[in-house]
């Protein structure tokens, strides 16, 4: 198979698998989704969703957030791990939101990767979620099976991102991103038991995974 043809496999078999793709941290809108994936950073989806009530019940707009210490925003969040360094960055991301945005979410990649603790991957995933722009955020799911199929080189999340946007149509990049993080907790974890065979890497994976 060329790349073309993997990447037409890979699109055809996850629309048969995900038709629909809900987004997996639970939010109500910009900023809490925004709060939700920098938590999310080396914390799994599900962990967020059972942390972010407390803390959006206290605080779900900047205005709110700025009126709790950091301290207290450190307490609630810590089962997401970094709590430290997490707490540090939502309470000045939020003074920044009012100061200089009108308490609002920019929707600029350049302004989002600006704020505190948001990166190029976090910025990607509230432009694509919670604005609709186009954008493939590479998580290690991605990074793992774009490798495996012999798409990427895998060499590190920005080469892997270019990579997928070459490859895969550009109206298709904010559901399919969200597909493979799908596919590859359910089909392909990085290691441990499989619950399901993974046949699309049997199809069309490479060997030697460095990933096994």
């Amino acid at each position: 198979m060329t790349k073309k043809e993997k990447a037409e496999y890979v699109i055809t078999e996850l629309e048969k698998l995900y038709p629909e793709t809900p987004i997996p941290l639970n939010h109500s809108d910009s900023y809490t989704l925004l709060i939700a994936v920098l938590l999310s950073a080396q914390c799994t989806d599900l962990r967020v969703n059972k942390t972010t009530p407390a803390l959006f019940t206290k605080a779900n707009c900047p205005e709110k957030m700025i009126l709790l210490e950091v301290e207290e925003i450190k307490e609630i969040i810590r089962p997401c791990g970094l709590s430290p360094k997490k707490s540090k960055a939502i309470h000045e991301l939020s003074k920044i939101l009012i100061d200089k945005h009108q308490g609002n979410v920019p929707e600029s990649f350049e302004l989002l990767e600006e704020l505190p603790g948001v990166g190029h991957k976090t910025a990607s995933v509230v432009m694509s979620q919670a604005f609709g722009h186009p954008a493939f955020p590479v998580d290690t799911h991605i990074q793992r099976l774009m490798y495996r199929w012999g798409l990427s080189s895998g060499k590190n999340v920005i080469q892997t991102e270019k990579d997928a946007k070459r490859l895969f149509p550009k109206e298709l990049w904010n559901k399919l991103h969200l597909q493979i993080i799908f596919y590859g907790r359910e089909f392909s974890p990085a290691r441990g038991r499989k619950e399901k065979p993974d046949f699309i890497t049997a199809k069309i994976g490479r060997k030697n995974d460095k990933y096994s």
